[in-house]
């Protein structure tokens, strides 16, 4: 039986020695992790919950190479309801890597509005559209692509697109604020041709899909990036005031009380984020009547959570917070992402209120 818990320790290990290279734009070794397989029926056959530890213990050396575990899982789990046997066999066998390229620049956060055009032609159909960015842009094998659907009025379709598909080209380097390694980049299909066979689901059905395996897959994965995240600020920065002496008085910064009550407060922020996690994850296994909202709880409740965090490491370790030896300036850039990726936390707290107030969602 597979040990996934043995084998995220070894490559969190390697995370660790990486991080600060992949910090720098390298791509993260993931072909190499053997945890690309995690929750594929052809590989280790485990589901969100594993795939929630794999990522927090991931994020807490390596933020990119967990956000590009957890698009990888996202799009797996969408192949693993409706993609073809082959593509799942090599998942399985982590020879394969996916993502999902939702985002456009006309529909920016609300993903599931896709501006995309799939046009059928015989056999085949015919993309065109614009991603503003797609993790793992120029390294993945394929993506789960959204479009318009070929007839209707529905909002989106999906399909498998191999990243080498003629007329598919992506759009340059990462070069941003954090996620430094997670290669995400604009994509822009012109006349991409693939088979009708290459559709995941029915026409039309891409939201459904969306809001039924990606959403979960999605907030929670990334509540996850977030707790790890945490998790490593409150260790690091810890340490780094147990470590630093005020040399005049003869004593260290972590005896000073305002310094413990900012470090209580990280470690009380982090304590709740995985709280709600772990209920997160109760509420989908046992079908509660609360997992929607739980599952729009966490995403939003983690990357709030995960910035205050942040912010009170780069308080607490002062001008050394800035080097990049102490490690929590890195930490303290990644944990910003959470809240501008889709949906963002201000999309979020909508549907929240909406649904506290028993409204349609959409």
């Amino acid at each position: 039986m597979f040990d996934y818990k043995q084998a995220t320790e070894s490559f969190a290990a390697k995370c660790a020695a990486s991080a600060p290279a992949v910090d720098r734009g390298t791509f993260p070794a993931v072909m190499e992790s053997g945890l690309l397989g995690l929750v594929s029926a052809s590989g280790a056959k485990l589901g969100l919950a594993e795939a929630a530890y794999v990522i927090e213990r991931i994020a807490r050396e390596c933020a990119s190479t967990a956000m590009v575990l957890t698009m990888h899982y996202c799009a797996t789990a969408v192949i693993e309801a409706h993609g073809p046997d082959d593509i799942k066999r090599a998942i399985g066998a982590g020879k394969h890597l996916s993502t999902l390229a939702f985002s456009e620049p006309g529909s920016r956060s609300q993903f599931w509005a896709s501006l995309g055009t799939a046009t059928v032609d015989g056999d085949k159909v015919r993309l065109s559209g614009k991603k503003s960015f797609a993790t793992s842009a120029n390294h993945v094998d394929t993506y789960v692509w959204s479009s318009k659907p070929t007839a209707g009025s529905e909002l989106s379709t999906l399909w498998l697109v191999p990243r080498k598909t003629a007329g598919l080209r992506v759009e340059g380097q990462f070069d941003g604020l954090g996620l430094r390694g997670n290669d995400s980049a604009p994509i822009t299909a012109e006349d991409v041709r693939v088979p009708l066979s290459a559709r995941l689901g029915g026409d039309g059905a891409g939201f459904g899909l969306m809001m039924s395996i990606v959403l979960p897959w999605f907030n929670v994965l990334s509540a996850s990036v977030s707790a790890g995240l945490m998790e490593s600020m409150v260790e690091r920065t810890a340490k780094h005031v147990g470590g630093a002496k005020l040399e005049h008085a003869g004593s260290t910064i972590a005896e000073l009380p305002t310094i413990r009550a900012f470090i209580a407060r990280m470690r009380i922020k982090t304590d709740q984020t995985k709280a709600l996690n772990a209920d997160v994850l109760a509420a989908i296994g046992t079908g509660r009547a609360d997992a929607t909202l739980r599952v729009l709880e966490s995403k939003a409740a983690a990357g709030e959570a995960a910035s205050e965090v942040g912010d009170l490491a780069m308080r607490v370790c002062g001008g050394a917070a800035f080097r990049k030896d102490v490690g929590v300036e890195r930490m303290f850039r990644d944990s910003r992402a959470s809240m501008v990726m889709g949906p963002t936390t201000d999309v979020l707290y909508d549907f929240i209120g909406k649904a506290v107030c028993g409204l349609p969602l959409f």
